[in-house]
């Protein structure tokens, strides 16, 4: 039978979600809890990777058992063992294909950056103090929903097929002390969100125009994109399933 679990995560003492060799991942915590659980040696799999130091308020993994297992017991169990910065909300039996990475219709990123200094903020958002033009900013992000091959915000060695995704949403907003941006597509390649932020705050820097994003798109170069902005403020917010994996 195979069962899903949604959880979230603060990414500072993890490097990322995947297994590493001399590493602690948040996927080998997970697992090394799980197996104690169900005493049986358990592996899972992941909706997605994050880059060491990023968030998930919203992550899904699939795993297999002979067990039918009592979701409710099996999320107490796993919330009392596992560290604070890690937590389990849902455990649910799905159809025996569905799949945590390749059943994903939809993945939604934020990138937070503070203005001012804020002792809240050091290890959840990026501080910039450097004024920005959010509106330069919102128009560049426009512009990425006019093109599917994103290559040039790719890291350069990597096993994808195609650079192709759609992006559905790109916005900036005010919330709080923070600026928030959003970000939806369909899938992402690694080092994506880091890039497209990295470029979009050069624009709003005023050392670009806005039209440098469709130079930066077509010349899929990661070199002409902008530096890769830190880990501590990228989070991965929601991922969006069909409604027929999930088993009665």
């Amino acid at each position: 039978m195979r069962y899903f679990i949604e959880l979230s995560y603060f990414g500072k003492a993890y490097h990322g979600w995947q297994n590493q060799p001399d590493s602690i991942s948040v996927q080998e915590m997970l697992e090394k809890n799980l197996s104690k659980v169900l005493r049986s040696s358990i592996e899972i799999v992941g909706a997605g990777r994050t880059d060491a130091g990023v968030h998930a308020k919203q992550m899904f993994a699939h795993f297999d058992t002979e067990e039918i297992l009592d979701a409710e017991l099996m999320k107490y169990k796993l919330n009392s063992m596992l560290p604070k910065d890690v937590a389990v909300h849902e455990i649910f039996q799905v159809i025996e294909e569905a799949h945590a990475r390749f059943d994903a219709t939809a993945r939604s990123y934020e990138y937070h950056i503070v203005q001012e200094k804020n002792p809240f903020g050091k290890d959840s958002a990026w501080f910039l103090k450097h004024k920005l033009d959010v509106d330069k900013m919102n128009a560049a992000a426009e512009i990425l929903k006019e093109y599917t091959n994103f290559k040039c915000f790719s890291k350069s060695r990597t096993d994808v097929r195609t650079y192709n995704c759609r992006i559905d949403e790109a916005i900036w907003k005010k919330e709080e002390d923070r600026l928030v941006f959003h970000i939806t597509a369909d899938r992402f390649l690694r080092n994506m969100v880091r890039a497209v932020v990295g470029t979009l705050i050069e624009i709003g820097q005023n050392k670009y125009p806005v039209s440098h994003m469709h130079d930066v798109i077509k010349s899929e170069d990661r070199g002409e994109a902008g530096t890769s902005v830190p880990a501590k403020g990228l989070y991965l917010t929601r991922i969006v399933y069909p409604d027929n994996i999930r088993k009665n």
